[in-house]
């Protein structure tokens, strides 16, 4: 139990040192300056943001896997644990968790209070109801791995195992009791992410479309569905249920759907807009001197992934070609100039590693820097062994997104200049995407991962065999061993060296390129304070004060 507490500080420091690196104080978690006692008095509390990506693909948490759709369900759902304001994670539904002594066993009490929208009290069932409504394989759920560390779940999700041997029991109305497979010092970390979020079973039972219109939306969050006009505009309101109601100060929020950054950048300057994500690529320039412009690293990665049974990308050394062909630092400098760092691997920058250095810069090597001849060479290898004298046609997918599109233009000029590749370029708007992306419709494909949770593992973890997440048909043992391994590690130095070494097999087998460490753009009215902004997921709203009409 001593050797698990002590894992478990560190990996709080490290969760706290990787919010930190948004440029915040050591709070963690970078806000526009707030309080609530700054606020006008008689300022109508109203914020209006935009989802650039358009429609969300889905409120249902369950089939959610973009950041436009998470947006707005982070502010719909809260599940056992959140977020305090600096970052922390800390009791959410629960105001309890106690843990046994052999750190396998945790026993949740639901909040005294908590309840869903439409006044029914939150309970230890829904949350049973709702893991097992994921893990159900025919719910089809889109990430049920994230609950593959609890006692039964894999086995249930893959038909080798009862429902019955899942270990997530409701004891009573507010007593949930959940059995891990073995111990795990990261579960709070893991378990605040939205596959544990819950949904209402009465709700869900009923009505198979509950989560396509505002009116039979419930959620047990900050805010409730108002009105959703579809690819127009969706308004949130302050949900008057919710145990915690006394800290939101935003009454309303509308979230625009304006997918053309040029259109939503000038909506921003003309004040129809208060928040704004994504700036558009040629704009960053000039408004980086601006006192309402914000950039910081995400805890994500920018990836182009390849379909590892579609031809030409069969082959691993055409792979590692298109890697090296690809100038990292050209882009970050001169294409994307929103604060992003070249990948020369797969874990972004932010998580402290026990040496206080940051794991990045410890990574034993740099991957895939920028080498024409080598790419040459290595396409010329993989060419041959294919038995080809030229390269297949070769399609690049991307979502509709001007930032997309120009760094999709930048890596077809590069491939064509360094590997002397000709790409065809397809791009397809969100909702059309997501599904092409899901069903593995590509050659080779754009997708941004953001880490499931503040860990080396939440972005690793994505191309295990088993993962709900991995898109590109490519599997290998040693990963899996090496992932499975460093999940239950409890001394953290083998713990980085396992993870380590389970990066260094993912960079050489290539089943992705990854491009960019991603950084976060945005600009803030002046009018609008407490908006939190960190690298673990979108800004949080839940504490924004309109401060001037």
């Amino acid at each position: 139990m001593k050797k698990w507490n002590i894992m478990l500080a560190i990996l709080i420091l490290t969760a706290a040192a990787l919010t930190g690196c948004s440029g915040s104080d050591n709070s963690g978690a970078k806000a526009t300056e707030a309080s609530k006692d700054t606020a006008a008095a008689g300022v109508p509390q109203v914020l209006t943001a935009n989802l650039s990506g358009g429609e969300p693909y889905t409120l249902d948490p369950a089939f959610a896997s973009d950041t436009t759709s998470y947006f707005i369900i982070d502010n719909l759902y809260e599940g056992l644990y959140t977020y305090d304001k600096s970052g922390k994670i800390v009791e959410g539904a629960a105001s309890k968790v106690d843990i046994s002594s052999d750190a396998k066993i945790y026993t949740f009490t639901i909040r005294d209070g908590a309840k869903w929208s439409n006044g029914d009290p939150v309970t230890a069932h829904d949350f049973e109801y709702s893991w097992k409504r994921i893990l159900n394989p025919k719910t089809a759920a889109y990430d049920p791995s994230s609950l593959y560390y609890i006692k039964g779940a894999e086995e249930y999700n893959k038909g080798k195992g009862s429902v019955e041997n899942v270990g997530v029991t409701a004891k009573d109305d507010r007593t949930l009791l959940v059995e891990l497979k073995a111990p795990l010092g990261i579960f709070p970390t893991i378990a605040v992410g939205h596959a544990y979020l819950p949904v209402r079973s009465t709700v869900v039972d009923k009505n198979d479309k509950w989560a396509a219109e505002s009116n039979t939306i419930v959620g047990n969050g900050p805010y409730s569905t108002q009105e959703w006009k579809h690819n127009e505009q969706i308004t949130l309101t302050k949900n008057a249920q919710y145990w915690n109601k006394d800290a939101i100060s935003m009454e309303t929020i509308h979230f625009k759907m304006v997918q053309d950054a040029t259109t939503y950048y000038q909506m921003y300057k003309t004040g129809d807009l208060d928040l704004i994500l994504a700036l558009p690529l040629d704009t960053i320039d000039q408004e980086k001197d601006n006192k309402e412009y914000l950039s910081h690293p995400s805890f994500s990665v920018y990836t182009y992934s390849f379909n590892v049974k579609e031809k030409p990308f069969t082959n691993r050394k055409i792979r590692q070609a298109f890697s090296y062909a690809i100038n990292r630092e050209i882009l970050t400098k001169n294409v994307t100039k929103g604060g992003e760092k070249a990948a020369f691997g797969y874990v972004p920058y932010g998580v402290s590693n026990p040496s206080g250095k940051d794991y990045r810069d410890e990574a034993p090597e740099k991957y895939y820097e920028f080498n024409a001849e080598k790419a040459k060479q290595l396409l010329a290898e993989g060419l041959k062994e294919e038995g080809l004298t030229q390269l297949p046609t070769v399609t690049f997918k991307y979502n509709t997104a001007d930032n997309h599109k120009k760094i999709a233009e930048a890596l077809q000029a590069m491939l064509l200049e360094n590997l002397g590749v000709e790409v065809k370029l397809e791009n397809q708007e969100w909702k059309t995407y997501i599904d092409t992306f899901k069903q593995k419709n590509f050659q080779i494909a754009r997708m941004g991962w953001e880490g499931n949770y503040l860990d080396p593992l939440g972005v690793l973890g994505h191309y295990t065999s088993s993962n709900s997440n991995n898109f590109t048909n490519w599997s290998n043992k040693t990963y899996d061993e090496l992932i499975e391994k460093s999940t239950y590690e409890l001394d953290a130095n083998k713990r980085v060296a396992l993870t380590q070494q389970a990066e260094k097999v993912l960079m050489e087998d290539l089943p992705i390129i990854p491009i960019l460490f991603s950084a976060d753009t945005a600009l803030v009215s002046p009018k609008v304070t407490g908006i939190i902004f960190d690298a673990r997921s979108n800004p949080d709203l839940r504490f924004a004060t309109r401060v001037e009409n």
